[in-house]
């Protein structure tokens, strides 16, 4: 007598089957994951740091373009540098004129500033720092963060000459991955000290 068996269960080679196309599948899909997180991270982590730096060269262009002088009469440009600018201006709303400072610190663009204190003013004390910007690259390729142009729109290389000093226009070279294409994105941005035009 023959047996027949109907709905019986899944066989051993079926089985082993089944455990190894689900693991390939799985396979497959974690390296795909993989794939795409790898390949996309650098755009992410570039797309933020490049908004992170748009940004702090928007606020420091608005704070060079407000350039005044100091509470105590000083003029408002105090020194130049192709990395570095110091100079007076209100950036917190209250009645006093702060010194403010842009500079780079490695790969990172950093505003430092002192408030005026005492009677009459003086401008005293260790900076307020703030970092503005990271993932910064122009000293590692040699690109000045500032230059400056008298009212003639005439580059001015001489940074003794602070009373020539009208416009400023400020380069960051932004960068997640140096070693990682493509280039630095760079971006670029001036201003006009207003309350130095016609003077």
């Amino acid at each position: 007598m023959e047996r027949t068996s109907h709905g019986r269960g899944m066989g051993l080679l079926e089985a082993v089957v089944w455990v190894a196309v689900f693991t390939s599948a799985m396979l497959a899909l974690t390296s795909s994951v993989l794939y795409f997180y790898r390949t996309s991270n650098y755009s992410v982590q570039q797309g933020a740091a490049t908004a992170s730096a748009q940004r702090g060269i928007d606020l420091m262009i608005r704070t060079i373009r407000e350039a005044s002088y100091a509470s105590n009469g000083a003029y408002p440009v105090v020194s130049l540098g192709n990395n570095e600018l110091k100079f007076y201006a209100e950036i917190d709303g209250d009645s006093g004129i702060e010194l403010v400072h842009y500079y780079l610190s490695g790969t990172s663009l950093v505003r430092g500033t002192v408030e005026p204190s005492g009677d009459p003013f003086v401008y005293t004390g260790a900076e307020a720092t703030s970092t503005v910007s990271d993932n910064v690259r122009n000293v590692i390729l040699g690109t000045s963060l500032f230059s400056y142009y008298d009212k003639n729109g005439t580059l001015v290389s001489d940074y003794a000459k602070i009373g020539d000093v009208r416009y400023i226009s400020a380069t960051l070279l932004v960068d997640v991955d140096p070693v990682r294409s493509p280039t630095p994105l760079s971006l670029r941005s001036s201003a006009a000290m207003r309350n130095l035009i016609g003077h």
